[in-house]
């Protein structure tokens, strides 16, 4: 994927129609022979099963181009959590749900905020791209930094004051006390994030992922390393893990910085004052992305927080946490081809490519789903036996095992539901999104959840099961109205969205 050629940019300007009202650039209105060019630089139609076979070919292998690296980077990241977790979970049940609550509590809480943040950038940068308009991308970057480093100064209270804030949502005094301490202590890897969301974005928009992919693998490596050193060699304990956690999130970042400054010359065309302009608009955006996926994010995090009220709380939170942190695992794959759809639908929107979007939407969502069986079965299959990474202890392998088929269903959920949040980022529904999150999540799924667990006395099971059907309602809801978009209509939007959530509109009335 690469720039729009030189003779479509005046077109992909001219692109937009707002409440029945013709969109026109200062050079004037759209032309048949542009609206034309435009259908004959659009995939072909699919007429029989050949066809389909061929598409089904030749997306895949855009898809995965794209989405193969990025879910290998945000696995390799997601293993400095996860690695964290079973260094910790050698040394005891209480540390292991304490830094389990820490990281799938605090940590998430602010992990969400920013990622989705920076999401804003997906869209933007995306679209941006498909437009042939490379030389902004630098600029978007840094008002992202801008924006998600403010956030970040913000979001440290949380932080700060980790262990009333848990005990205040019930959890259990020994285990909030050391997670507020351990929440302290891995401050500085959410200023990393603010930094490293931002460049990520930026590299994903122009299909730059192969850097990515090997910058998480090496730092992943080097992040086991640490651990191993500081945990068991020097005996720092937790606070060994904490160390490690800040200094492997800050290398990632760092890396991220110097490849985009040394190799992306034609995005990156060094520090500007304008990035301080019209930071609002950016900042709508930004908080429209955020909200959509905390809510998500967020979701499946109650769900740790609501199992700390049951009885024998610990075993309770350490067997959702070891599931948590599979079904994490099994989420880093879907992240990353959330993130290639994102790219497929924002660059194709941009170059007004309505067709071939619709074409990368299906491949992705067939994929996403026999994926996502294939875990389940996997599950399934070793249920008894795949928390034995996590703990020697045996009633938590027992409590793990118990829940095994949850993970499984909650899999196959999770293969679908962050690719369409994806295809939402790329066309820029975040707002849309957030209020389906809002009523499918917390008005539906959470209330369900704590009747089956408390009420009906169900327990983890029965939380659990109830805030499934909040997502599987989401999902449904979800491919409903991507069954019923209009592509073209999205494709003629994108070029006015460009201007618009890039602070220029000014210039979006003055084509009025």
């Amino acid at each position: 994927m690469g720039t729009v050629p030189m003779d479509q940019q005046p077109l992909l300007h001219n692109v937009g129609e707002e409440k029945g009202r013709p969109w026109r650039s200062k050079g004037g209105g759209m032309t048949v022979a542009a609206v034309e060019a435009v259908e004959k630089e659009d995939s072909p139609p699919v007429r029989g099963l050949r066809d389909a076979w061929e598409l089904f070919g030749a997306e895949s292998k855009r898809l995965w181009c794209i989405g193969a690296p990025i879910a290998f980077n945000i696995i390799c990241l997601y293993g400095f959590s996860s690695s964290t977790q079973i260094f910790v979970g050698h040394i005891g049940n209480l540390e292991l749900s304490a830094v389990a609550v820490a990281l799938n509590v605090i940590s998430t809480f602010s992990f969400g905020f920013l990622l989705g943040m920076g999401s804003a950038l997906e869209t933007l940068c995306g679209q941006a791209f498909g437009a042939g308009q490379v030389e902004m991308l630098g600029v978007y970057m840094q008002r992202s930094w801008i924006i998600l480093v403010a956030a970040a100064i913000l979001m440290c209270p949380l932080y700060l004051f980790a262990a009333p804030l848990l005990k205040l949502i019930g959890q259990q005094d020994e285990i909030a006390e050391l997670a507020g301490k351990f929440a302290v202590s891995i401050i500085p890897q959410m200023f990393a994030l603010a930094i490293n969301f931002p460049a990520q974005k930026f590299l994903q928009a122009q299909s730059k992922v192969v850097a990515l992919a090997w910058i998480g693998f090496l730092v992943l490596l080097l992040h086991v390393a640490l651990l191993a050193l500081f945990v068991f060699v020097l005996g720092w304990g937790l606070w060994g893990a904490a160390a490690a956690y800040d200094i492997s999130a800050w290398l990632v970042s760092l890396a991220q910085v110097a490849y985009i400054v040394g190799w992306c010359k034609d995005g990156w065309t060094g520090l500007s004052w304008t990035a301080f302009r019209d930071l609002w608009a950016f900042v709508r955006l930004s908080f429209a992305s955020a909200v959509m996926l905390c809510l998500e994010i967020w979701y499946m995090m109650i769900l740790t927080v609501l199992t700390g009220h049951l009885d024998d709380a610990e075993i309770a939170v350490g067997s959702i946490a070891i599931c948590m942190n599979i079904n994490g695992w099994e989420g880093m794959i879907f992240i990353g081809l959330n993130a290639a759809i994102s790219v497929r639908v924002s660059n194709e929107l941009g170059s007004g490519r309505a067709r071939a979007t619709k074409y990368a939407v299906a491949v992705v969502l067939v994929q996403s789903f026999a994926i996502g069986l294939l875990f389940m079965t996997t599950i399934l299959v070793t249920r008894d036996y795949f928390s034995v990474i996590f703990t020697n202890d045996k009633n938590m392998q027992r409590a793990v095992a118990e829940i095994a088929y949850l993970l499984g269903i909650t899999m196959v959920l999770n293969s679908i539901q962050p690719v369409i949040s994806g295809v939402a980022v790329g066309g820029g529904w975040q707002a849309l999104v957030a209020y389906i999150n809002l009523g499918c999540y917390y008005i539906f799924g959470l209330p369900l959840g704590f009747l089956m667990g408390y009420l009906l006395h169900w327990g983890v099971q029965g939380i659990w099961l109830g805030m499934l059907c909040g997502t599987l309602v989401q999902t449904l809801i979800l491919l409903f109205i991507i069954w019923k978009t209009d592509w073209k209509s999205e494709a003629a939007q994108a070029a006015e969205r460009v201007l618009l959530w890039g602070g220029q509109e000014e210039d979006l009335k003055g084509h009025a």
